[in-house]
């Protein structure tokens, strides 16, 4: 599986700057609002130390990194949810992604404009919250229609939607986005039918200037705690540094990231934080062939694994030869590893962990 994570937030803040930088795609960025309108879709590949140390062990022909897609997605102003602006094209492209990075302006240039006259982070921040409320109050109430004449004519599923697409409403009424109402493990699952966008995981991706990336500054700090109050994450991260870092060198990079006092790019972290958002994680596959890094759920079944392969796979599993990725590069290959009986033979309950190195067998 691959990630689709959407870039928003209000015109001018550093949306296209920082796709730009991460994707290094060319979107379209200027000092005016609307300056992206249709989305932008940039595919990266997800840095991975522990791929690039398994290749150099297996030596394949060739080397597959997992990878994130990152959607440049027009900016938002007040009204979207009634069609002001581009309110309509941004709600049905963020509608396509599995979480949002919501970039907010943490910097003072008076040689950018804010489309509000002013920084405030929290109030940029409040007012896509509120547009996507909106947006998801009108698409819940006409699912809660259709739903009411099924649970009348005495479908038993229909009440239970019911049921809880009126908890989200209140709480949505409340001016709550849906992901911040508390759910057991069922009833989250039960809501996701419902596709609101509110659900959706989000990183508040800070943008500051060179000065304030490393120890933050007082608007940071503002967004920092309004993210842990909602259980979000929230990074920061400085546009202009990953624009200029975007174009060098791993050695050049590595040496300008210290001199700022920073140990990795912006993008490492920004797709770290998405993993950490969606609950995923790594597992490999490696052969002379190719060396191959996987995406999973947290949580998934060595099956469930093989079927992110090839469904055929999953359908005809038999079992996993697992070897954690610690005990290989201990060992220094396959062989040896097998050797020292490092390498298990895993059943269809084994949960996979992540960096697990898996070869699977299966007969359809």
């Amino acid at each position: 599986m691959s990630v689709r994570c959407g870039i928003v937030g209000l015109p001018n803040v550093g949306k296209s700057t920082i796709f730009n930088a991460i994707t290094r795609a060319g979107a379209q960025s200027a000092n005016y609002p609307f300056c992206t309108i249709e989305p932008n879709v940039g595919r990266v590949d997800v840095p991975d130390e522990r791929l690039d140390r398994i290749a150099a062990i297996v030596h394949p022909q060739r080397v597959v990194h997992a990878y994130t897609e990152f959607v440049d997605i027009a900016g938002l102003v007040e009204g979207a949810s009634k069609g002001e602006g581009l309110g309509n094209k941004f709600l049905s492209h963020i509608r396509e992604t599995q979480a949002i990075a919501h970039v907010v302006r943490c910097f003072e240039d008076e040689n950018v404009v804010h489309v509000r006259g002013q920084v405030r982070p929290l109030d940029d921040i409040r007012i896509i919250n509120l547009e996507l409320i909106l947006a998801d109050l009108e698409s819940l109430e006409k699912q809660l229609d259709r739903l009411m004449k099924k649970a009348r004519s005495g479908e038993k599923e229909a009440k239970g939607l019911v049921e809880l697409g009126e908890r989200l409403q209140k709480h949505l009424e409340q001016e709550s986005p849906a992901r911040t109402l508390e759910l057991d493990d069922d009833a989250a699952r039960l809501a996701q039918q419902f596709h609101l966008v509110t659900m959706r995981p989000v990183l508040y991706v800070m943008n500051v200037d060179e000065a304030d990336v490393a120890a933050g500054n007082a608007l940071t700090a503002e967004v920092e705690q309004y993210a842990a109050g909602e259980q979000s994450l929230a990074l920061r991260i400085c546009g202009k540094i990953e624009e200029e870092v975007a174009v060098l060198g791993p050695e050049e990079q590595l040496e300008y990231l210290q001199s700022l006092g920073l140990a990795e790019p912006g993008l490492n972290r920004v797709i770290r934080e998405s993993y950490a958002l969606l609950n995923l994680m790594t597992f490999f596959t490696a052969g002379e062939q190719e060396v191959r890094a996987w995406t999973i759920t947290k949580g998934s079944t060595a099956p469930e694994a093989a079927g992110t392969i090839h469904t055929d796979m999953e359908r005809g599993f038999i079992r996993a030869e697992v070897t954690a990725y610690d005990d290989f590069i201990q060992a220094g290959s396959m062989q040896a590893a097998r050797d020292a009986g490092k390498m298990r033979l895993e059943g269809k309950e084994y949960i996979m962990q992540d960096g697990d190195i898996a070869h699977f067998r299966f007969n359809v």
